[in-house]
């Protein structure tokens, strides 16, 4: 049985890892998932605290560990997304602005988050059922229905942003 000092003392320093994370990411959603990953990896790591180490030291360095690890994950997964949506594309023979909209199309589909771009991919391209897309993904089929909605949605918004133009000048040609 635990005693009422230690269970304060544990409650003190989520409550220091939350306001840390929340700062860090500015999402309270975010924050949490940091802290939740952060507490895995103390425990993981218990081993190699160090008796006489502030704790809360300790487990703040874990947050910002973490919490880096994602930022640098999250732009690799961009980069791997963005360099996707070139292979999409690239394999297409399509007219200019067909290819062009085909970029645009691979590119919102490649910002999806996994679980949607799964869901859609298993659903659209590949034409399984919701219940067969569920088996397969080990979901249930609301689950399989909510994150069609939400893939569908996010690419409509993502389609809908407005493309930034650049001024187009002639070069070489006569100014006429």
């Amino acid at each position: 049985m635990t005693d009422r000092h230690e269970d304060d003392d544990i409650a003190g320093e989520l409550a220091a890892m939350r306001r840390y994370a929340r700062a860090l990411a500015r999402d309270h959603h975010d924050a949490d998932d940091v802290v939740q990953d952060a507490v895995v990896r103390a425990i993981e790591r218990d081993a190699g605290y160090e008796q006489g180490r502030s704790r809360r030291r300790w487990l703040l360095a874990i947050v910002h560990n973490v919490f880096v690890s994602g930022l640098r994950r999250r732009a690799a997964e961009r980069r791997r997304d963005d360099r996707f949506a070139e292979t999409l594309v690239a394999h297409s023979d399509a007219a200019q602005e067909h290819h062009a909209r085909l970029t645009d199309i691979a590119r919102c589909f490649a910002a999806l988050p996994e679980h949607q771009r799964a869901v859609l991919h298993l659903t659209a391209v590949e034409g399984l059922s919701y219940q067969e897309c569920a088996d397969l993904l080990d979901v249930p089929v609301g689950t399989v229905m909510s994150r069609l909605a939400r893939a569908r949605t996010a690419l409509r918004e993502l389609d809908e942003q407005p493309v930034p133009t650049t001024a187009l000048r002639i070069v070489g040609g006569r100014g006429d």
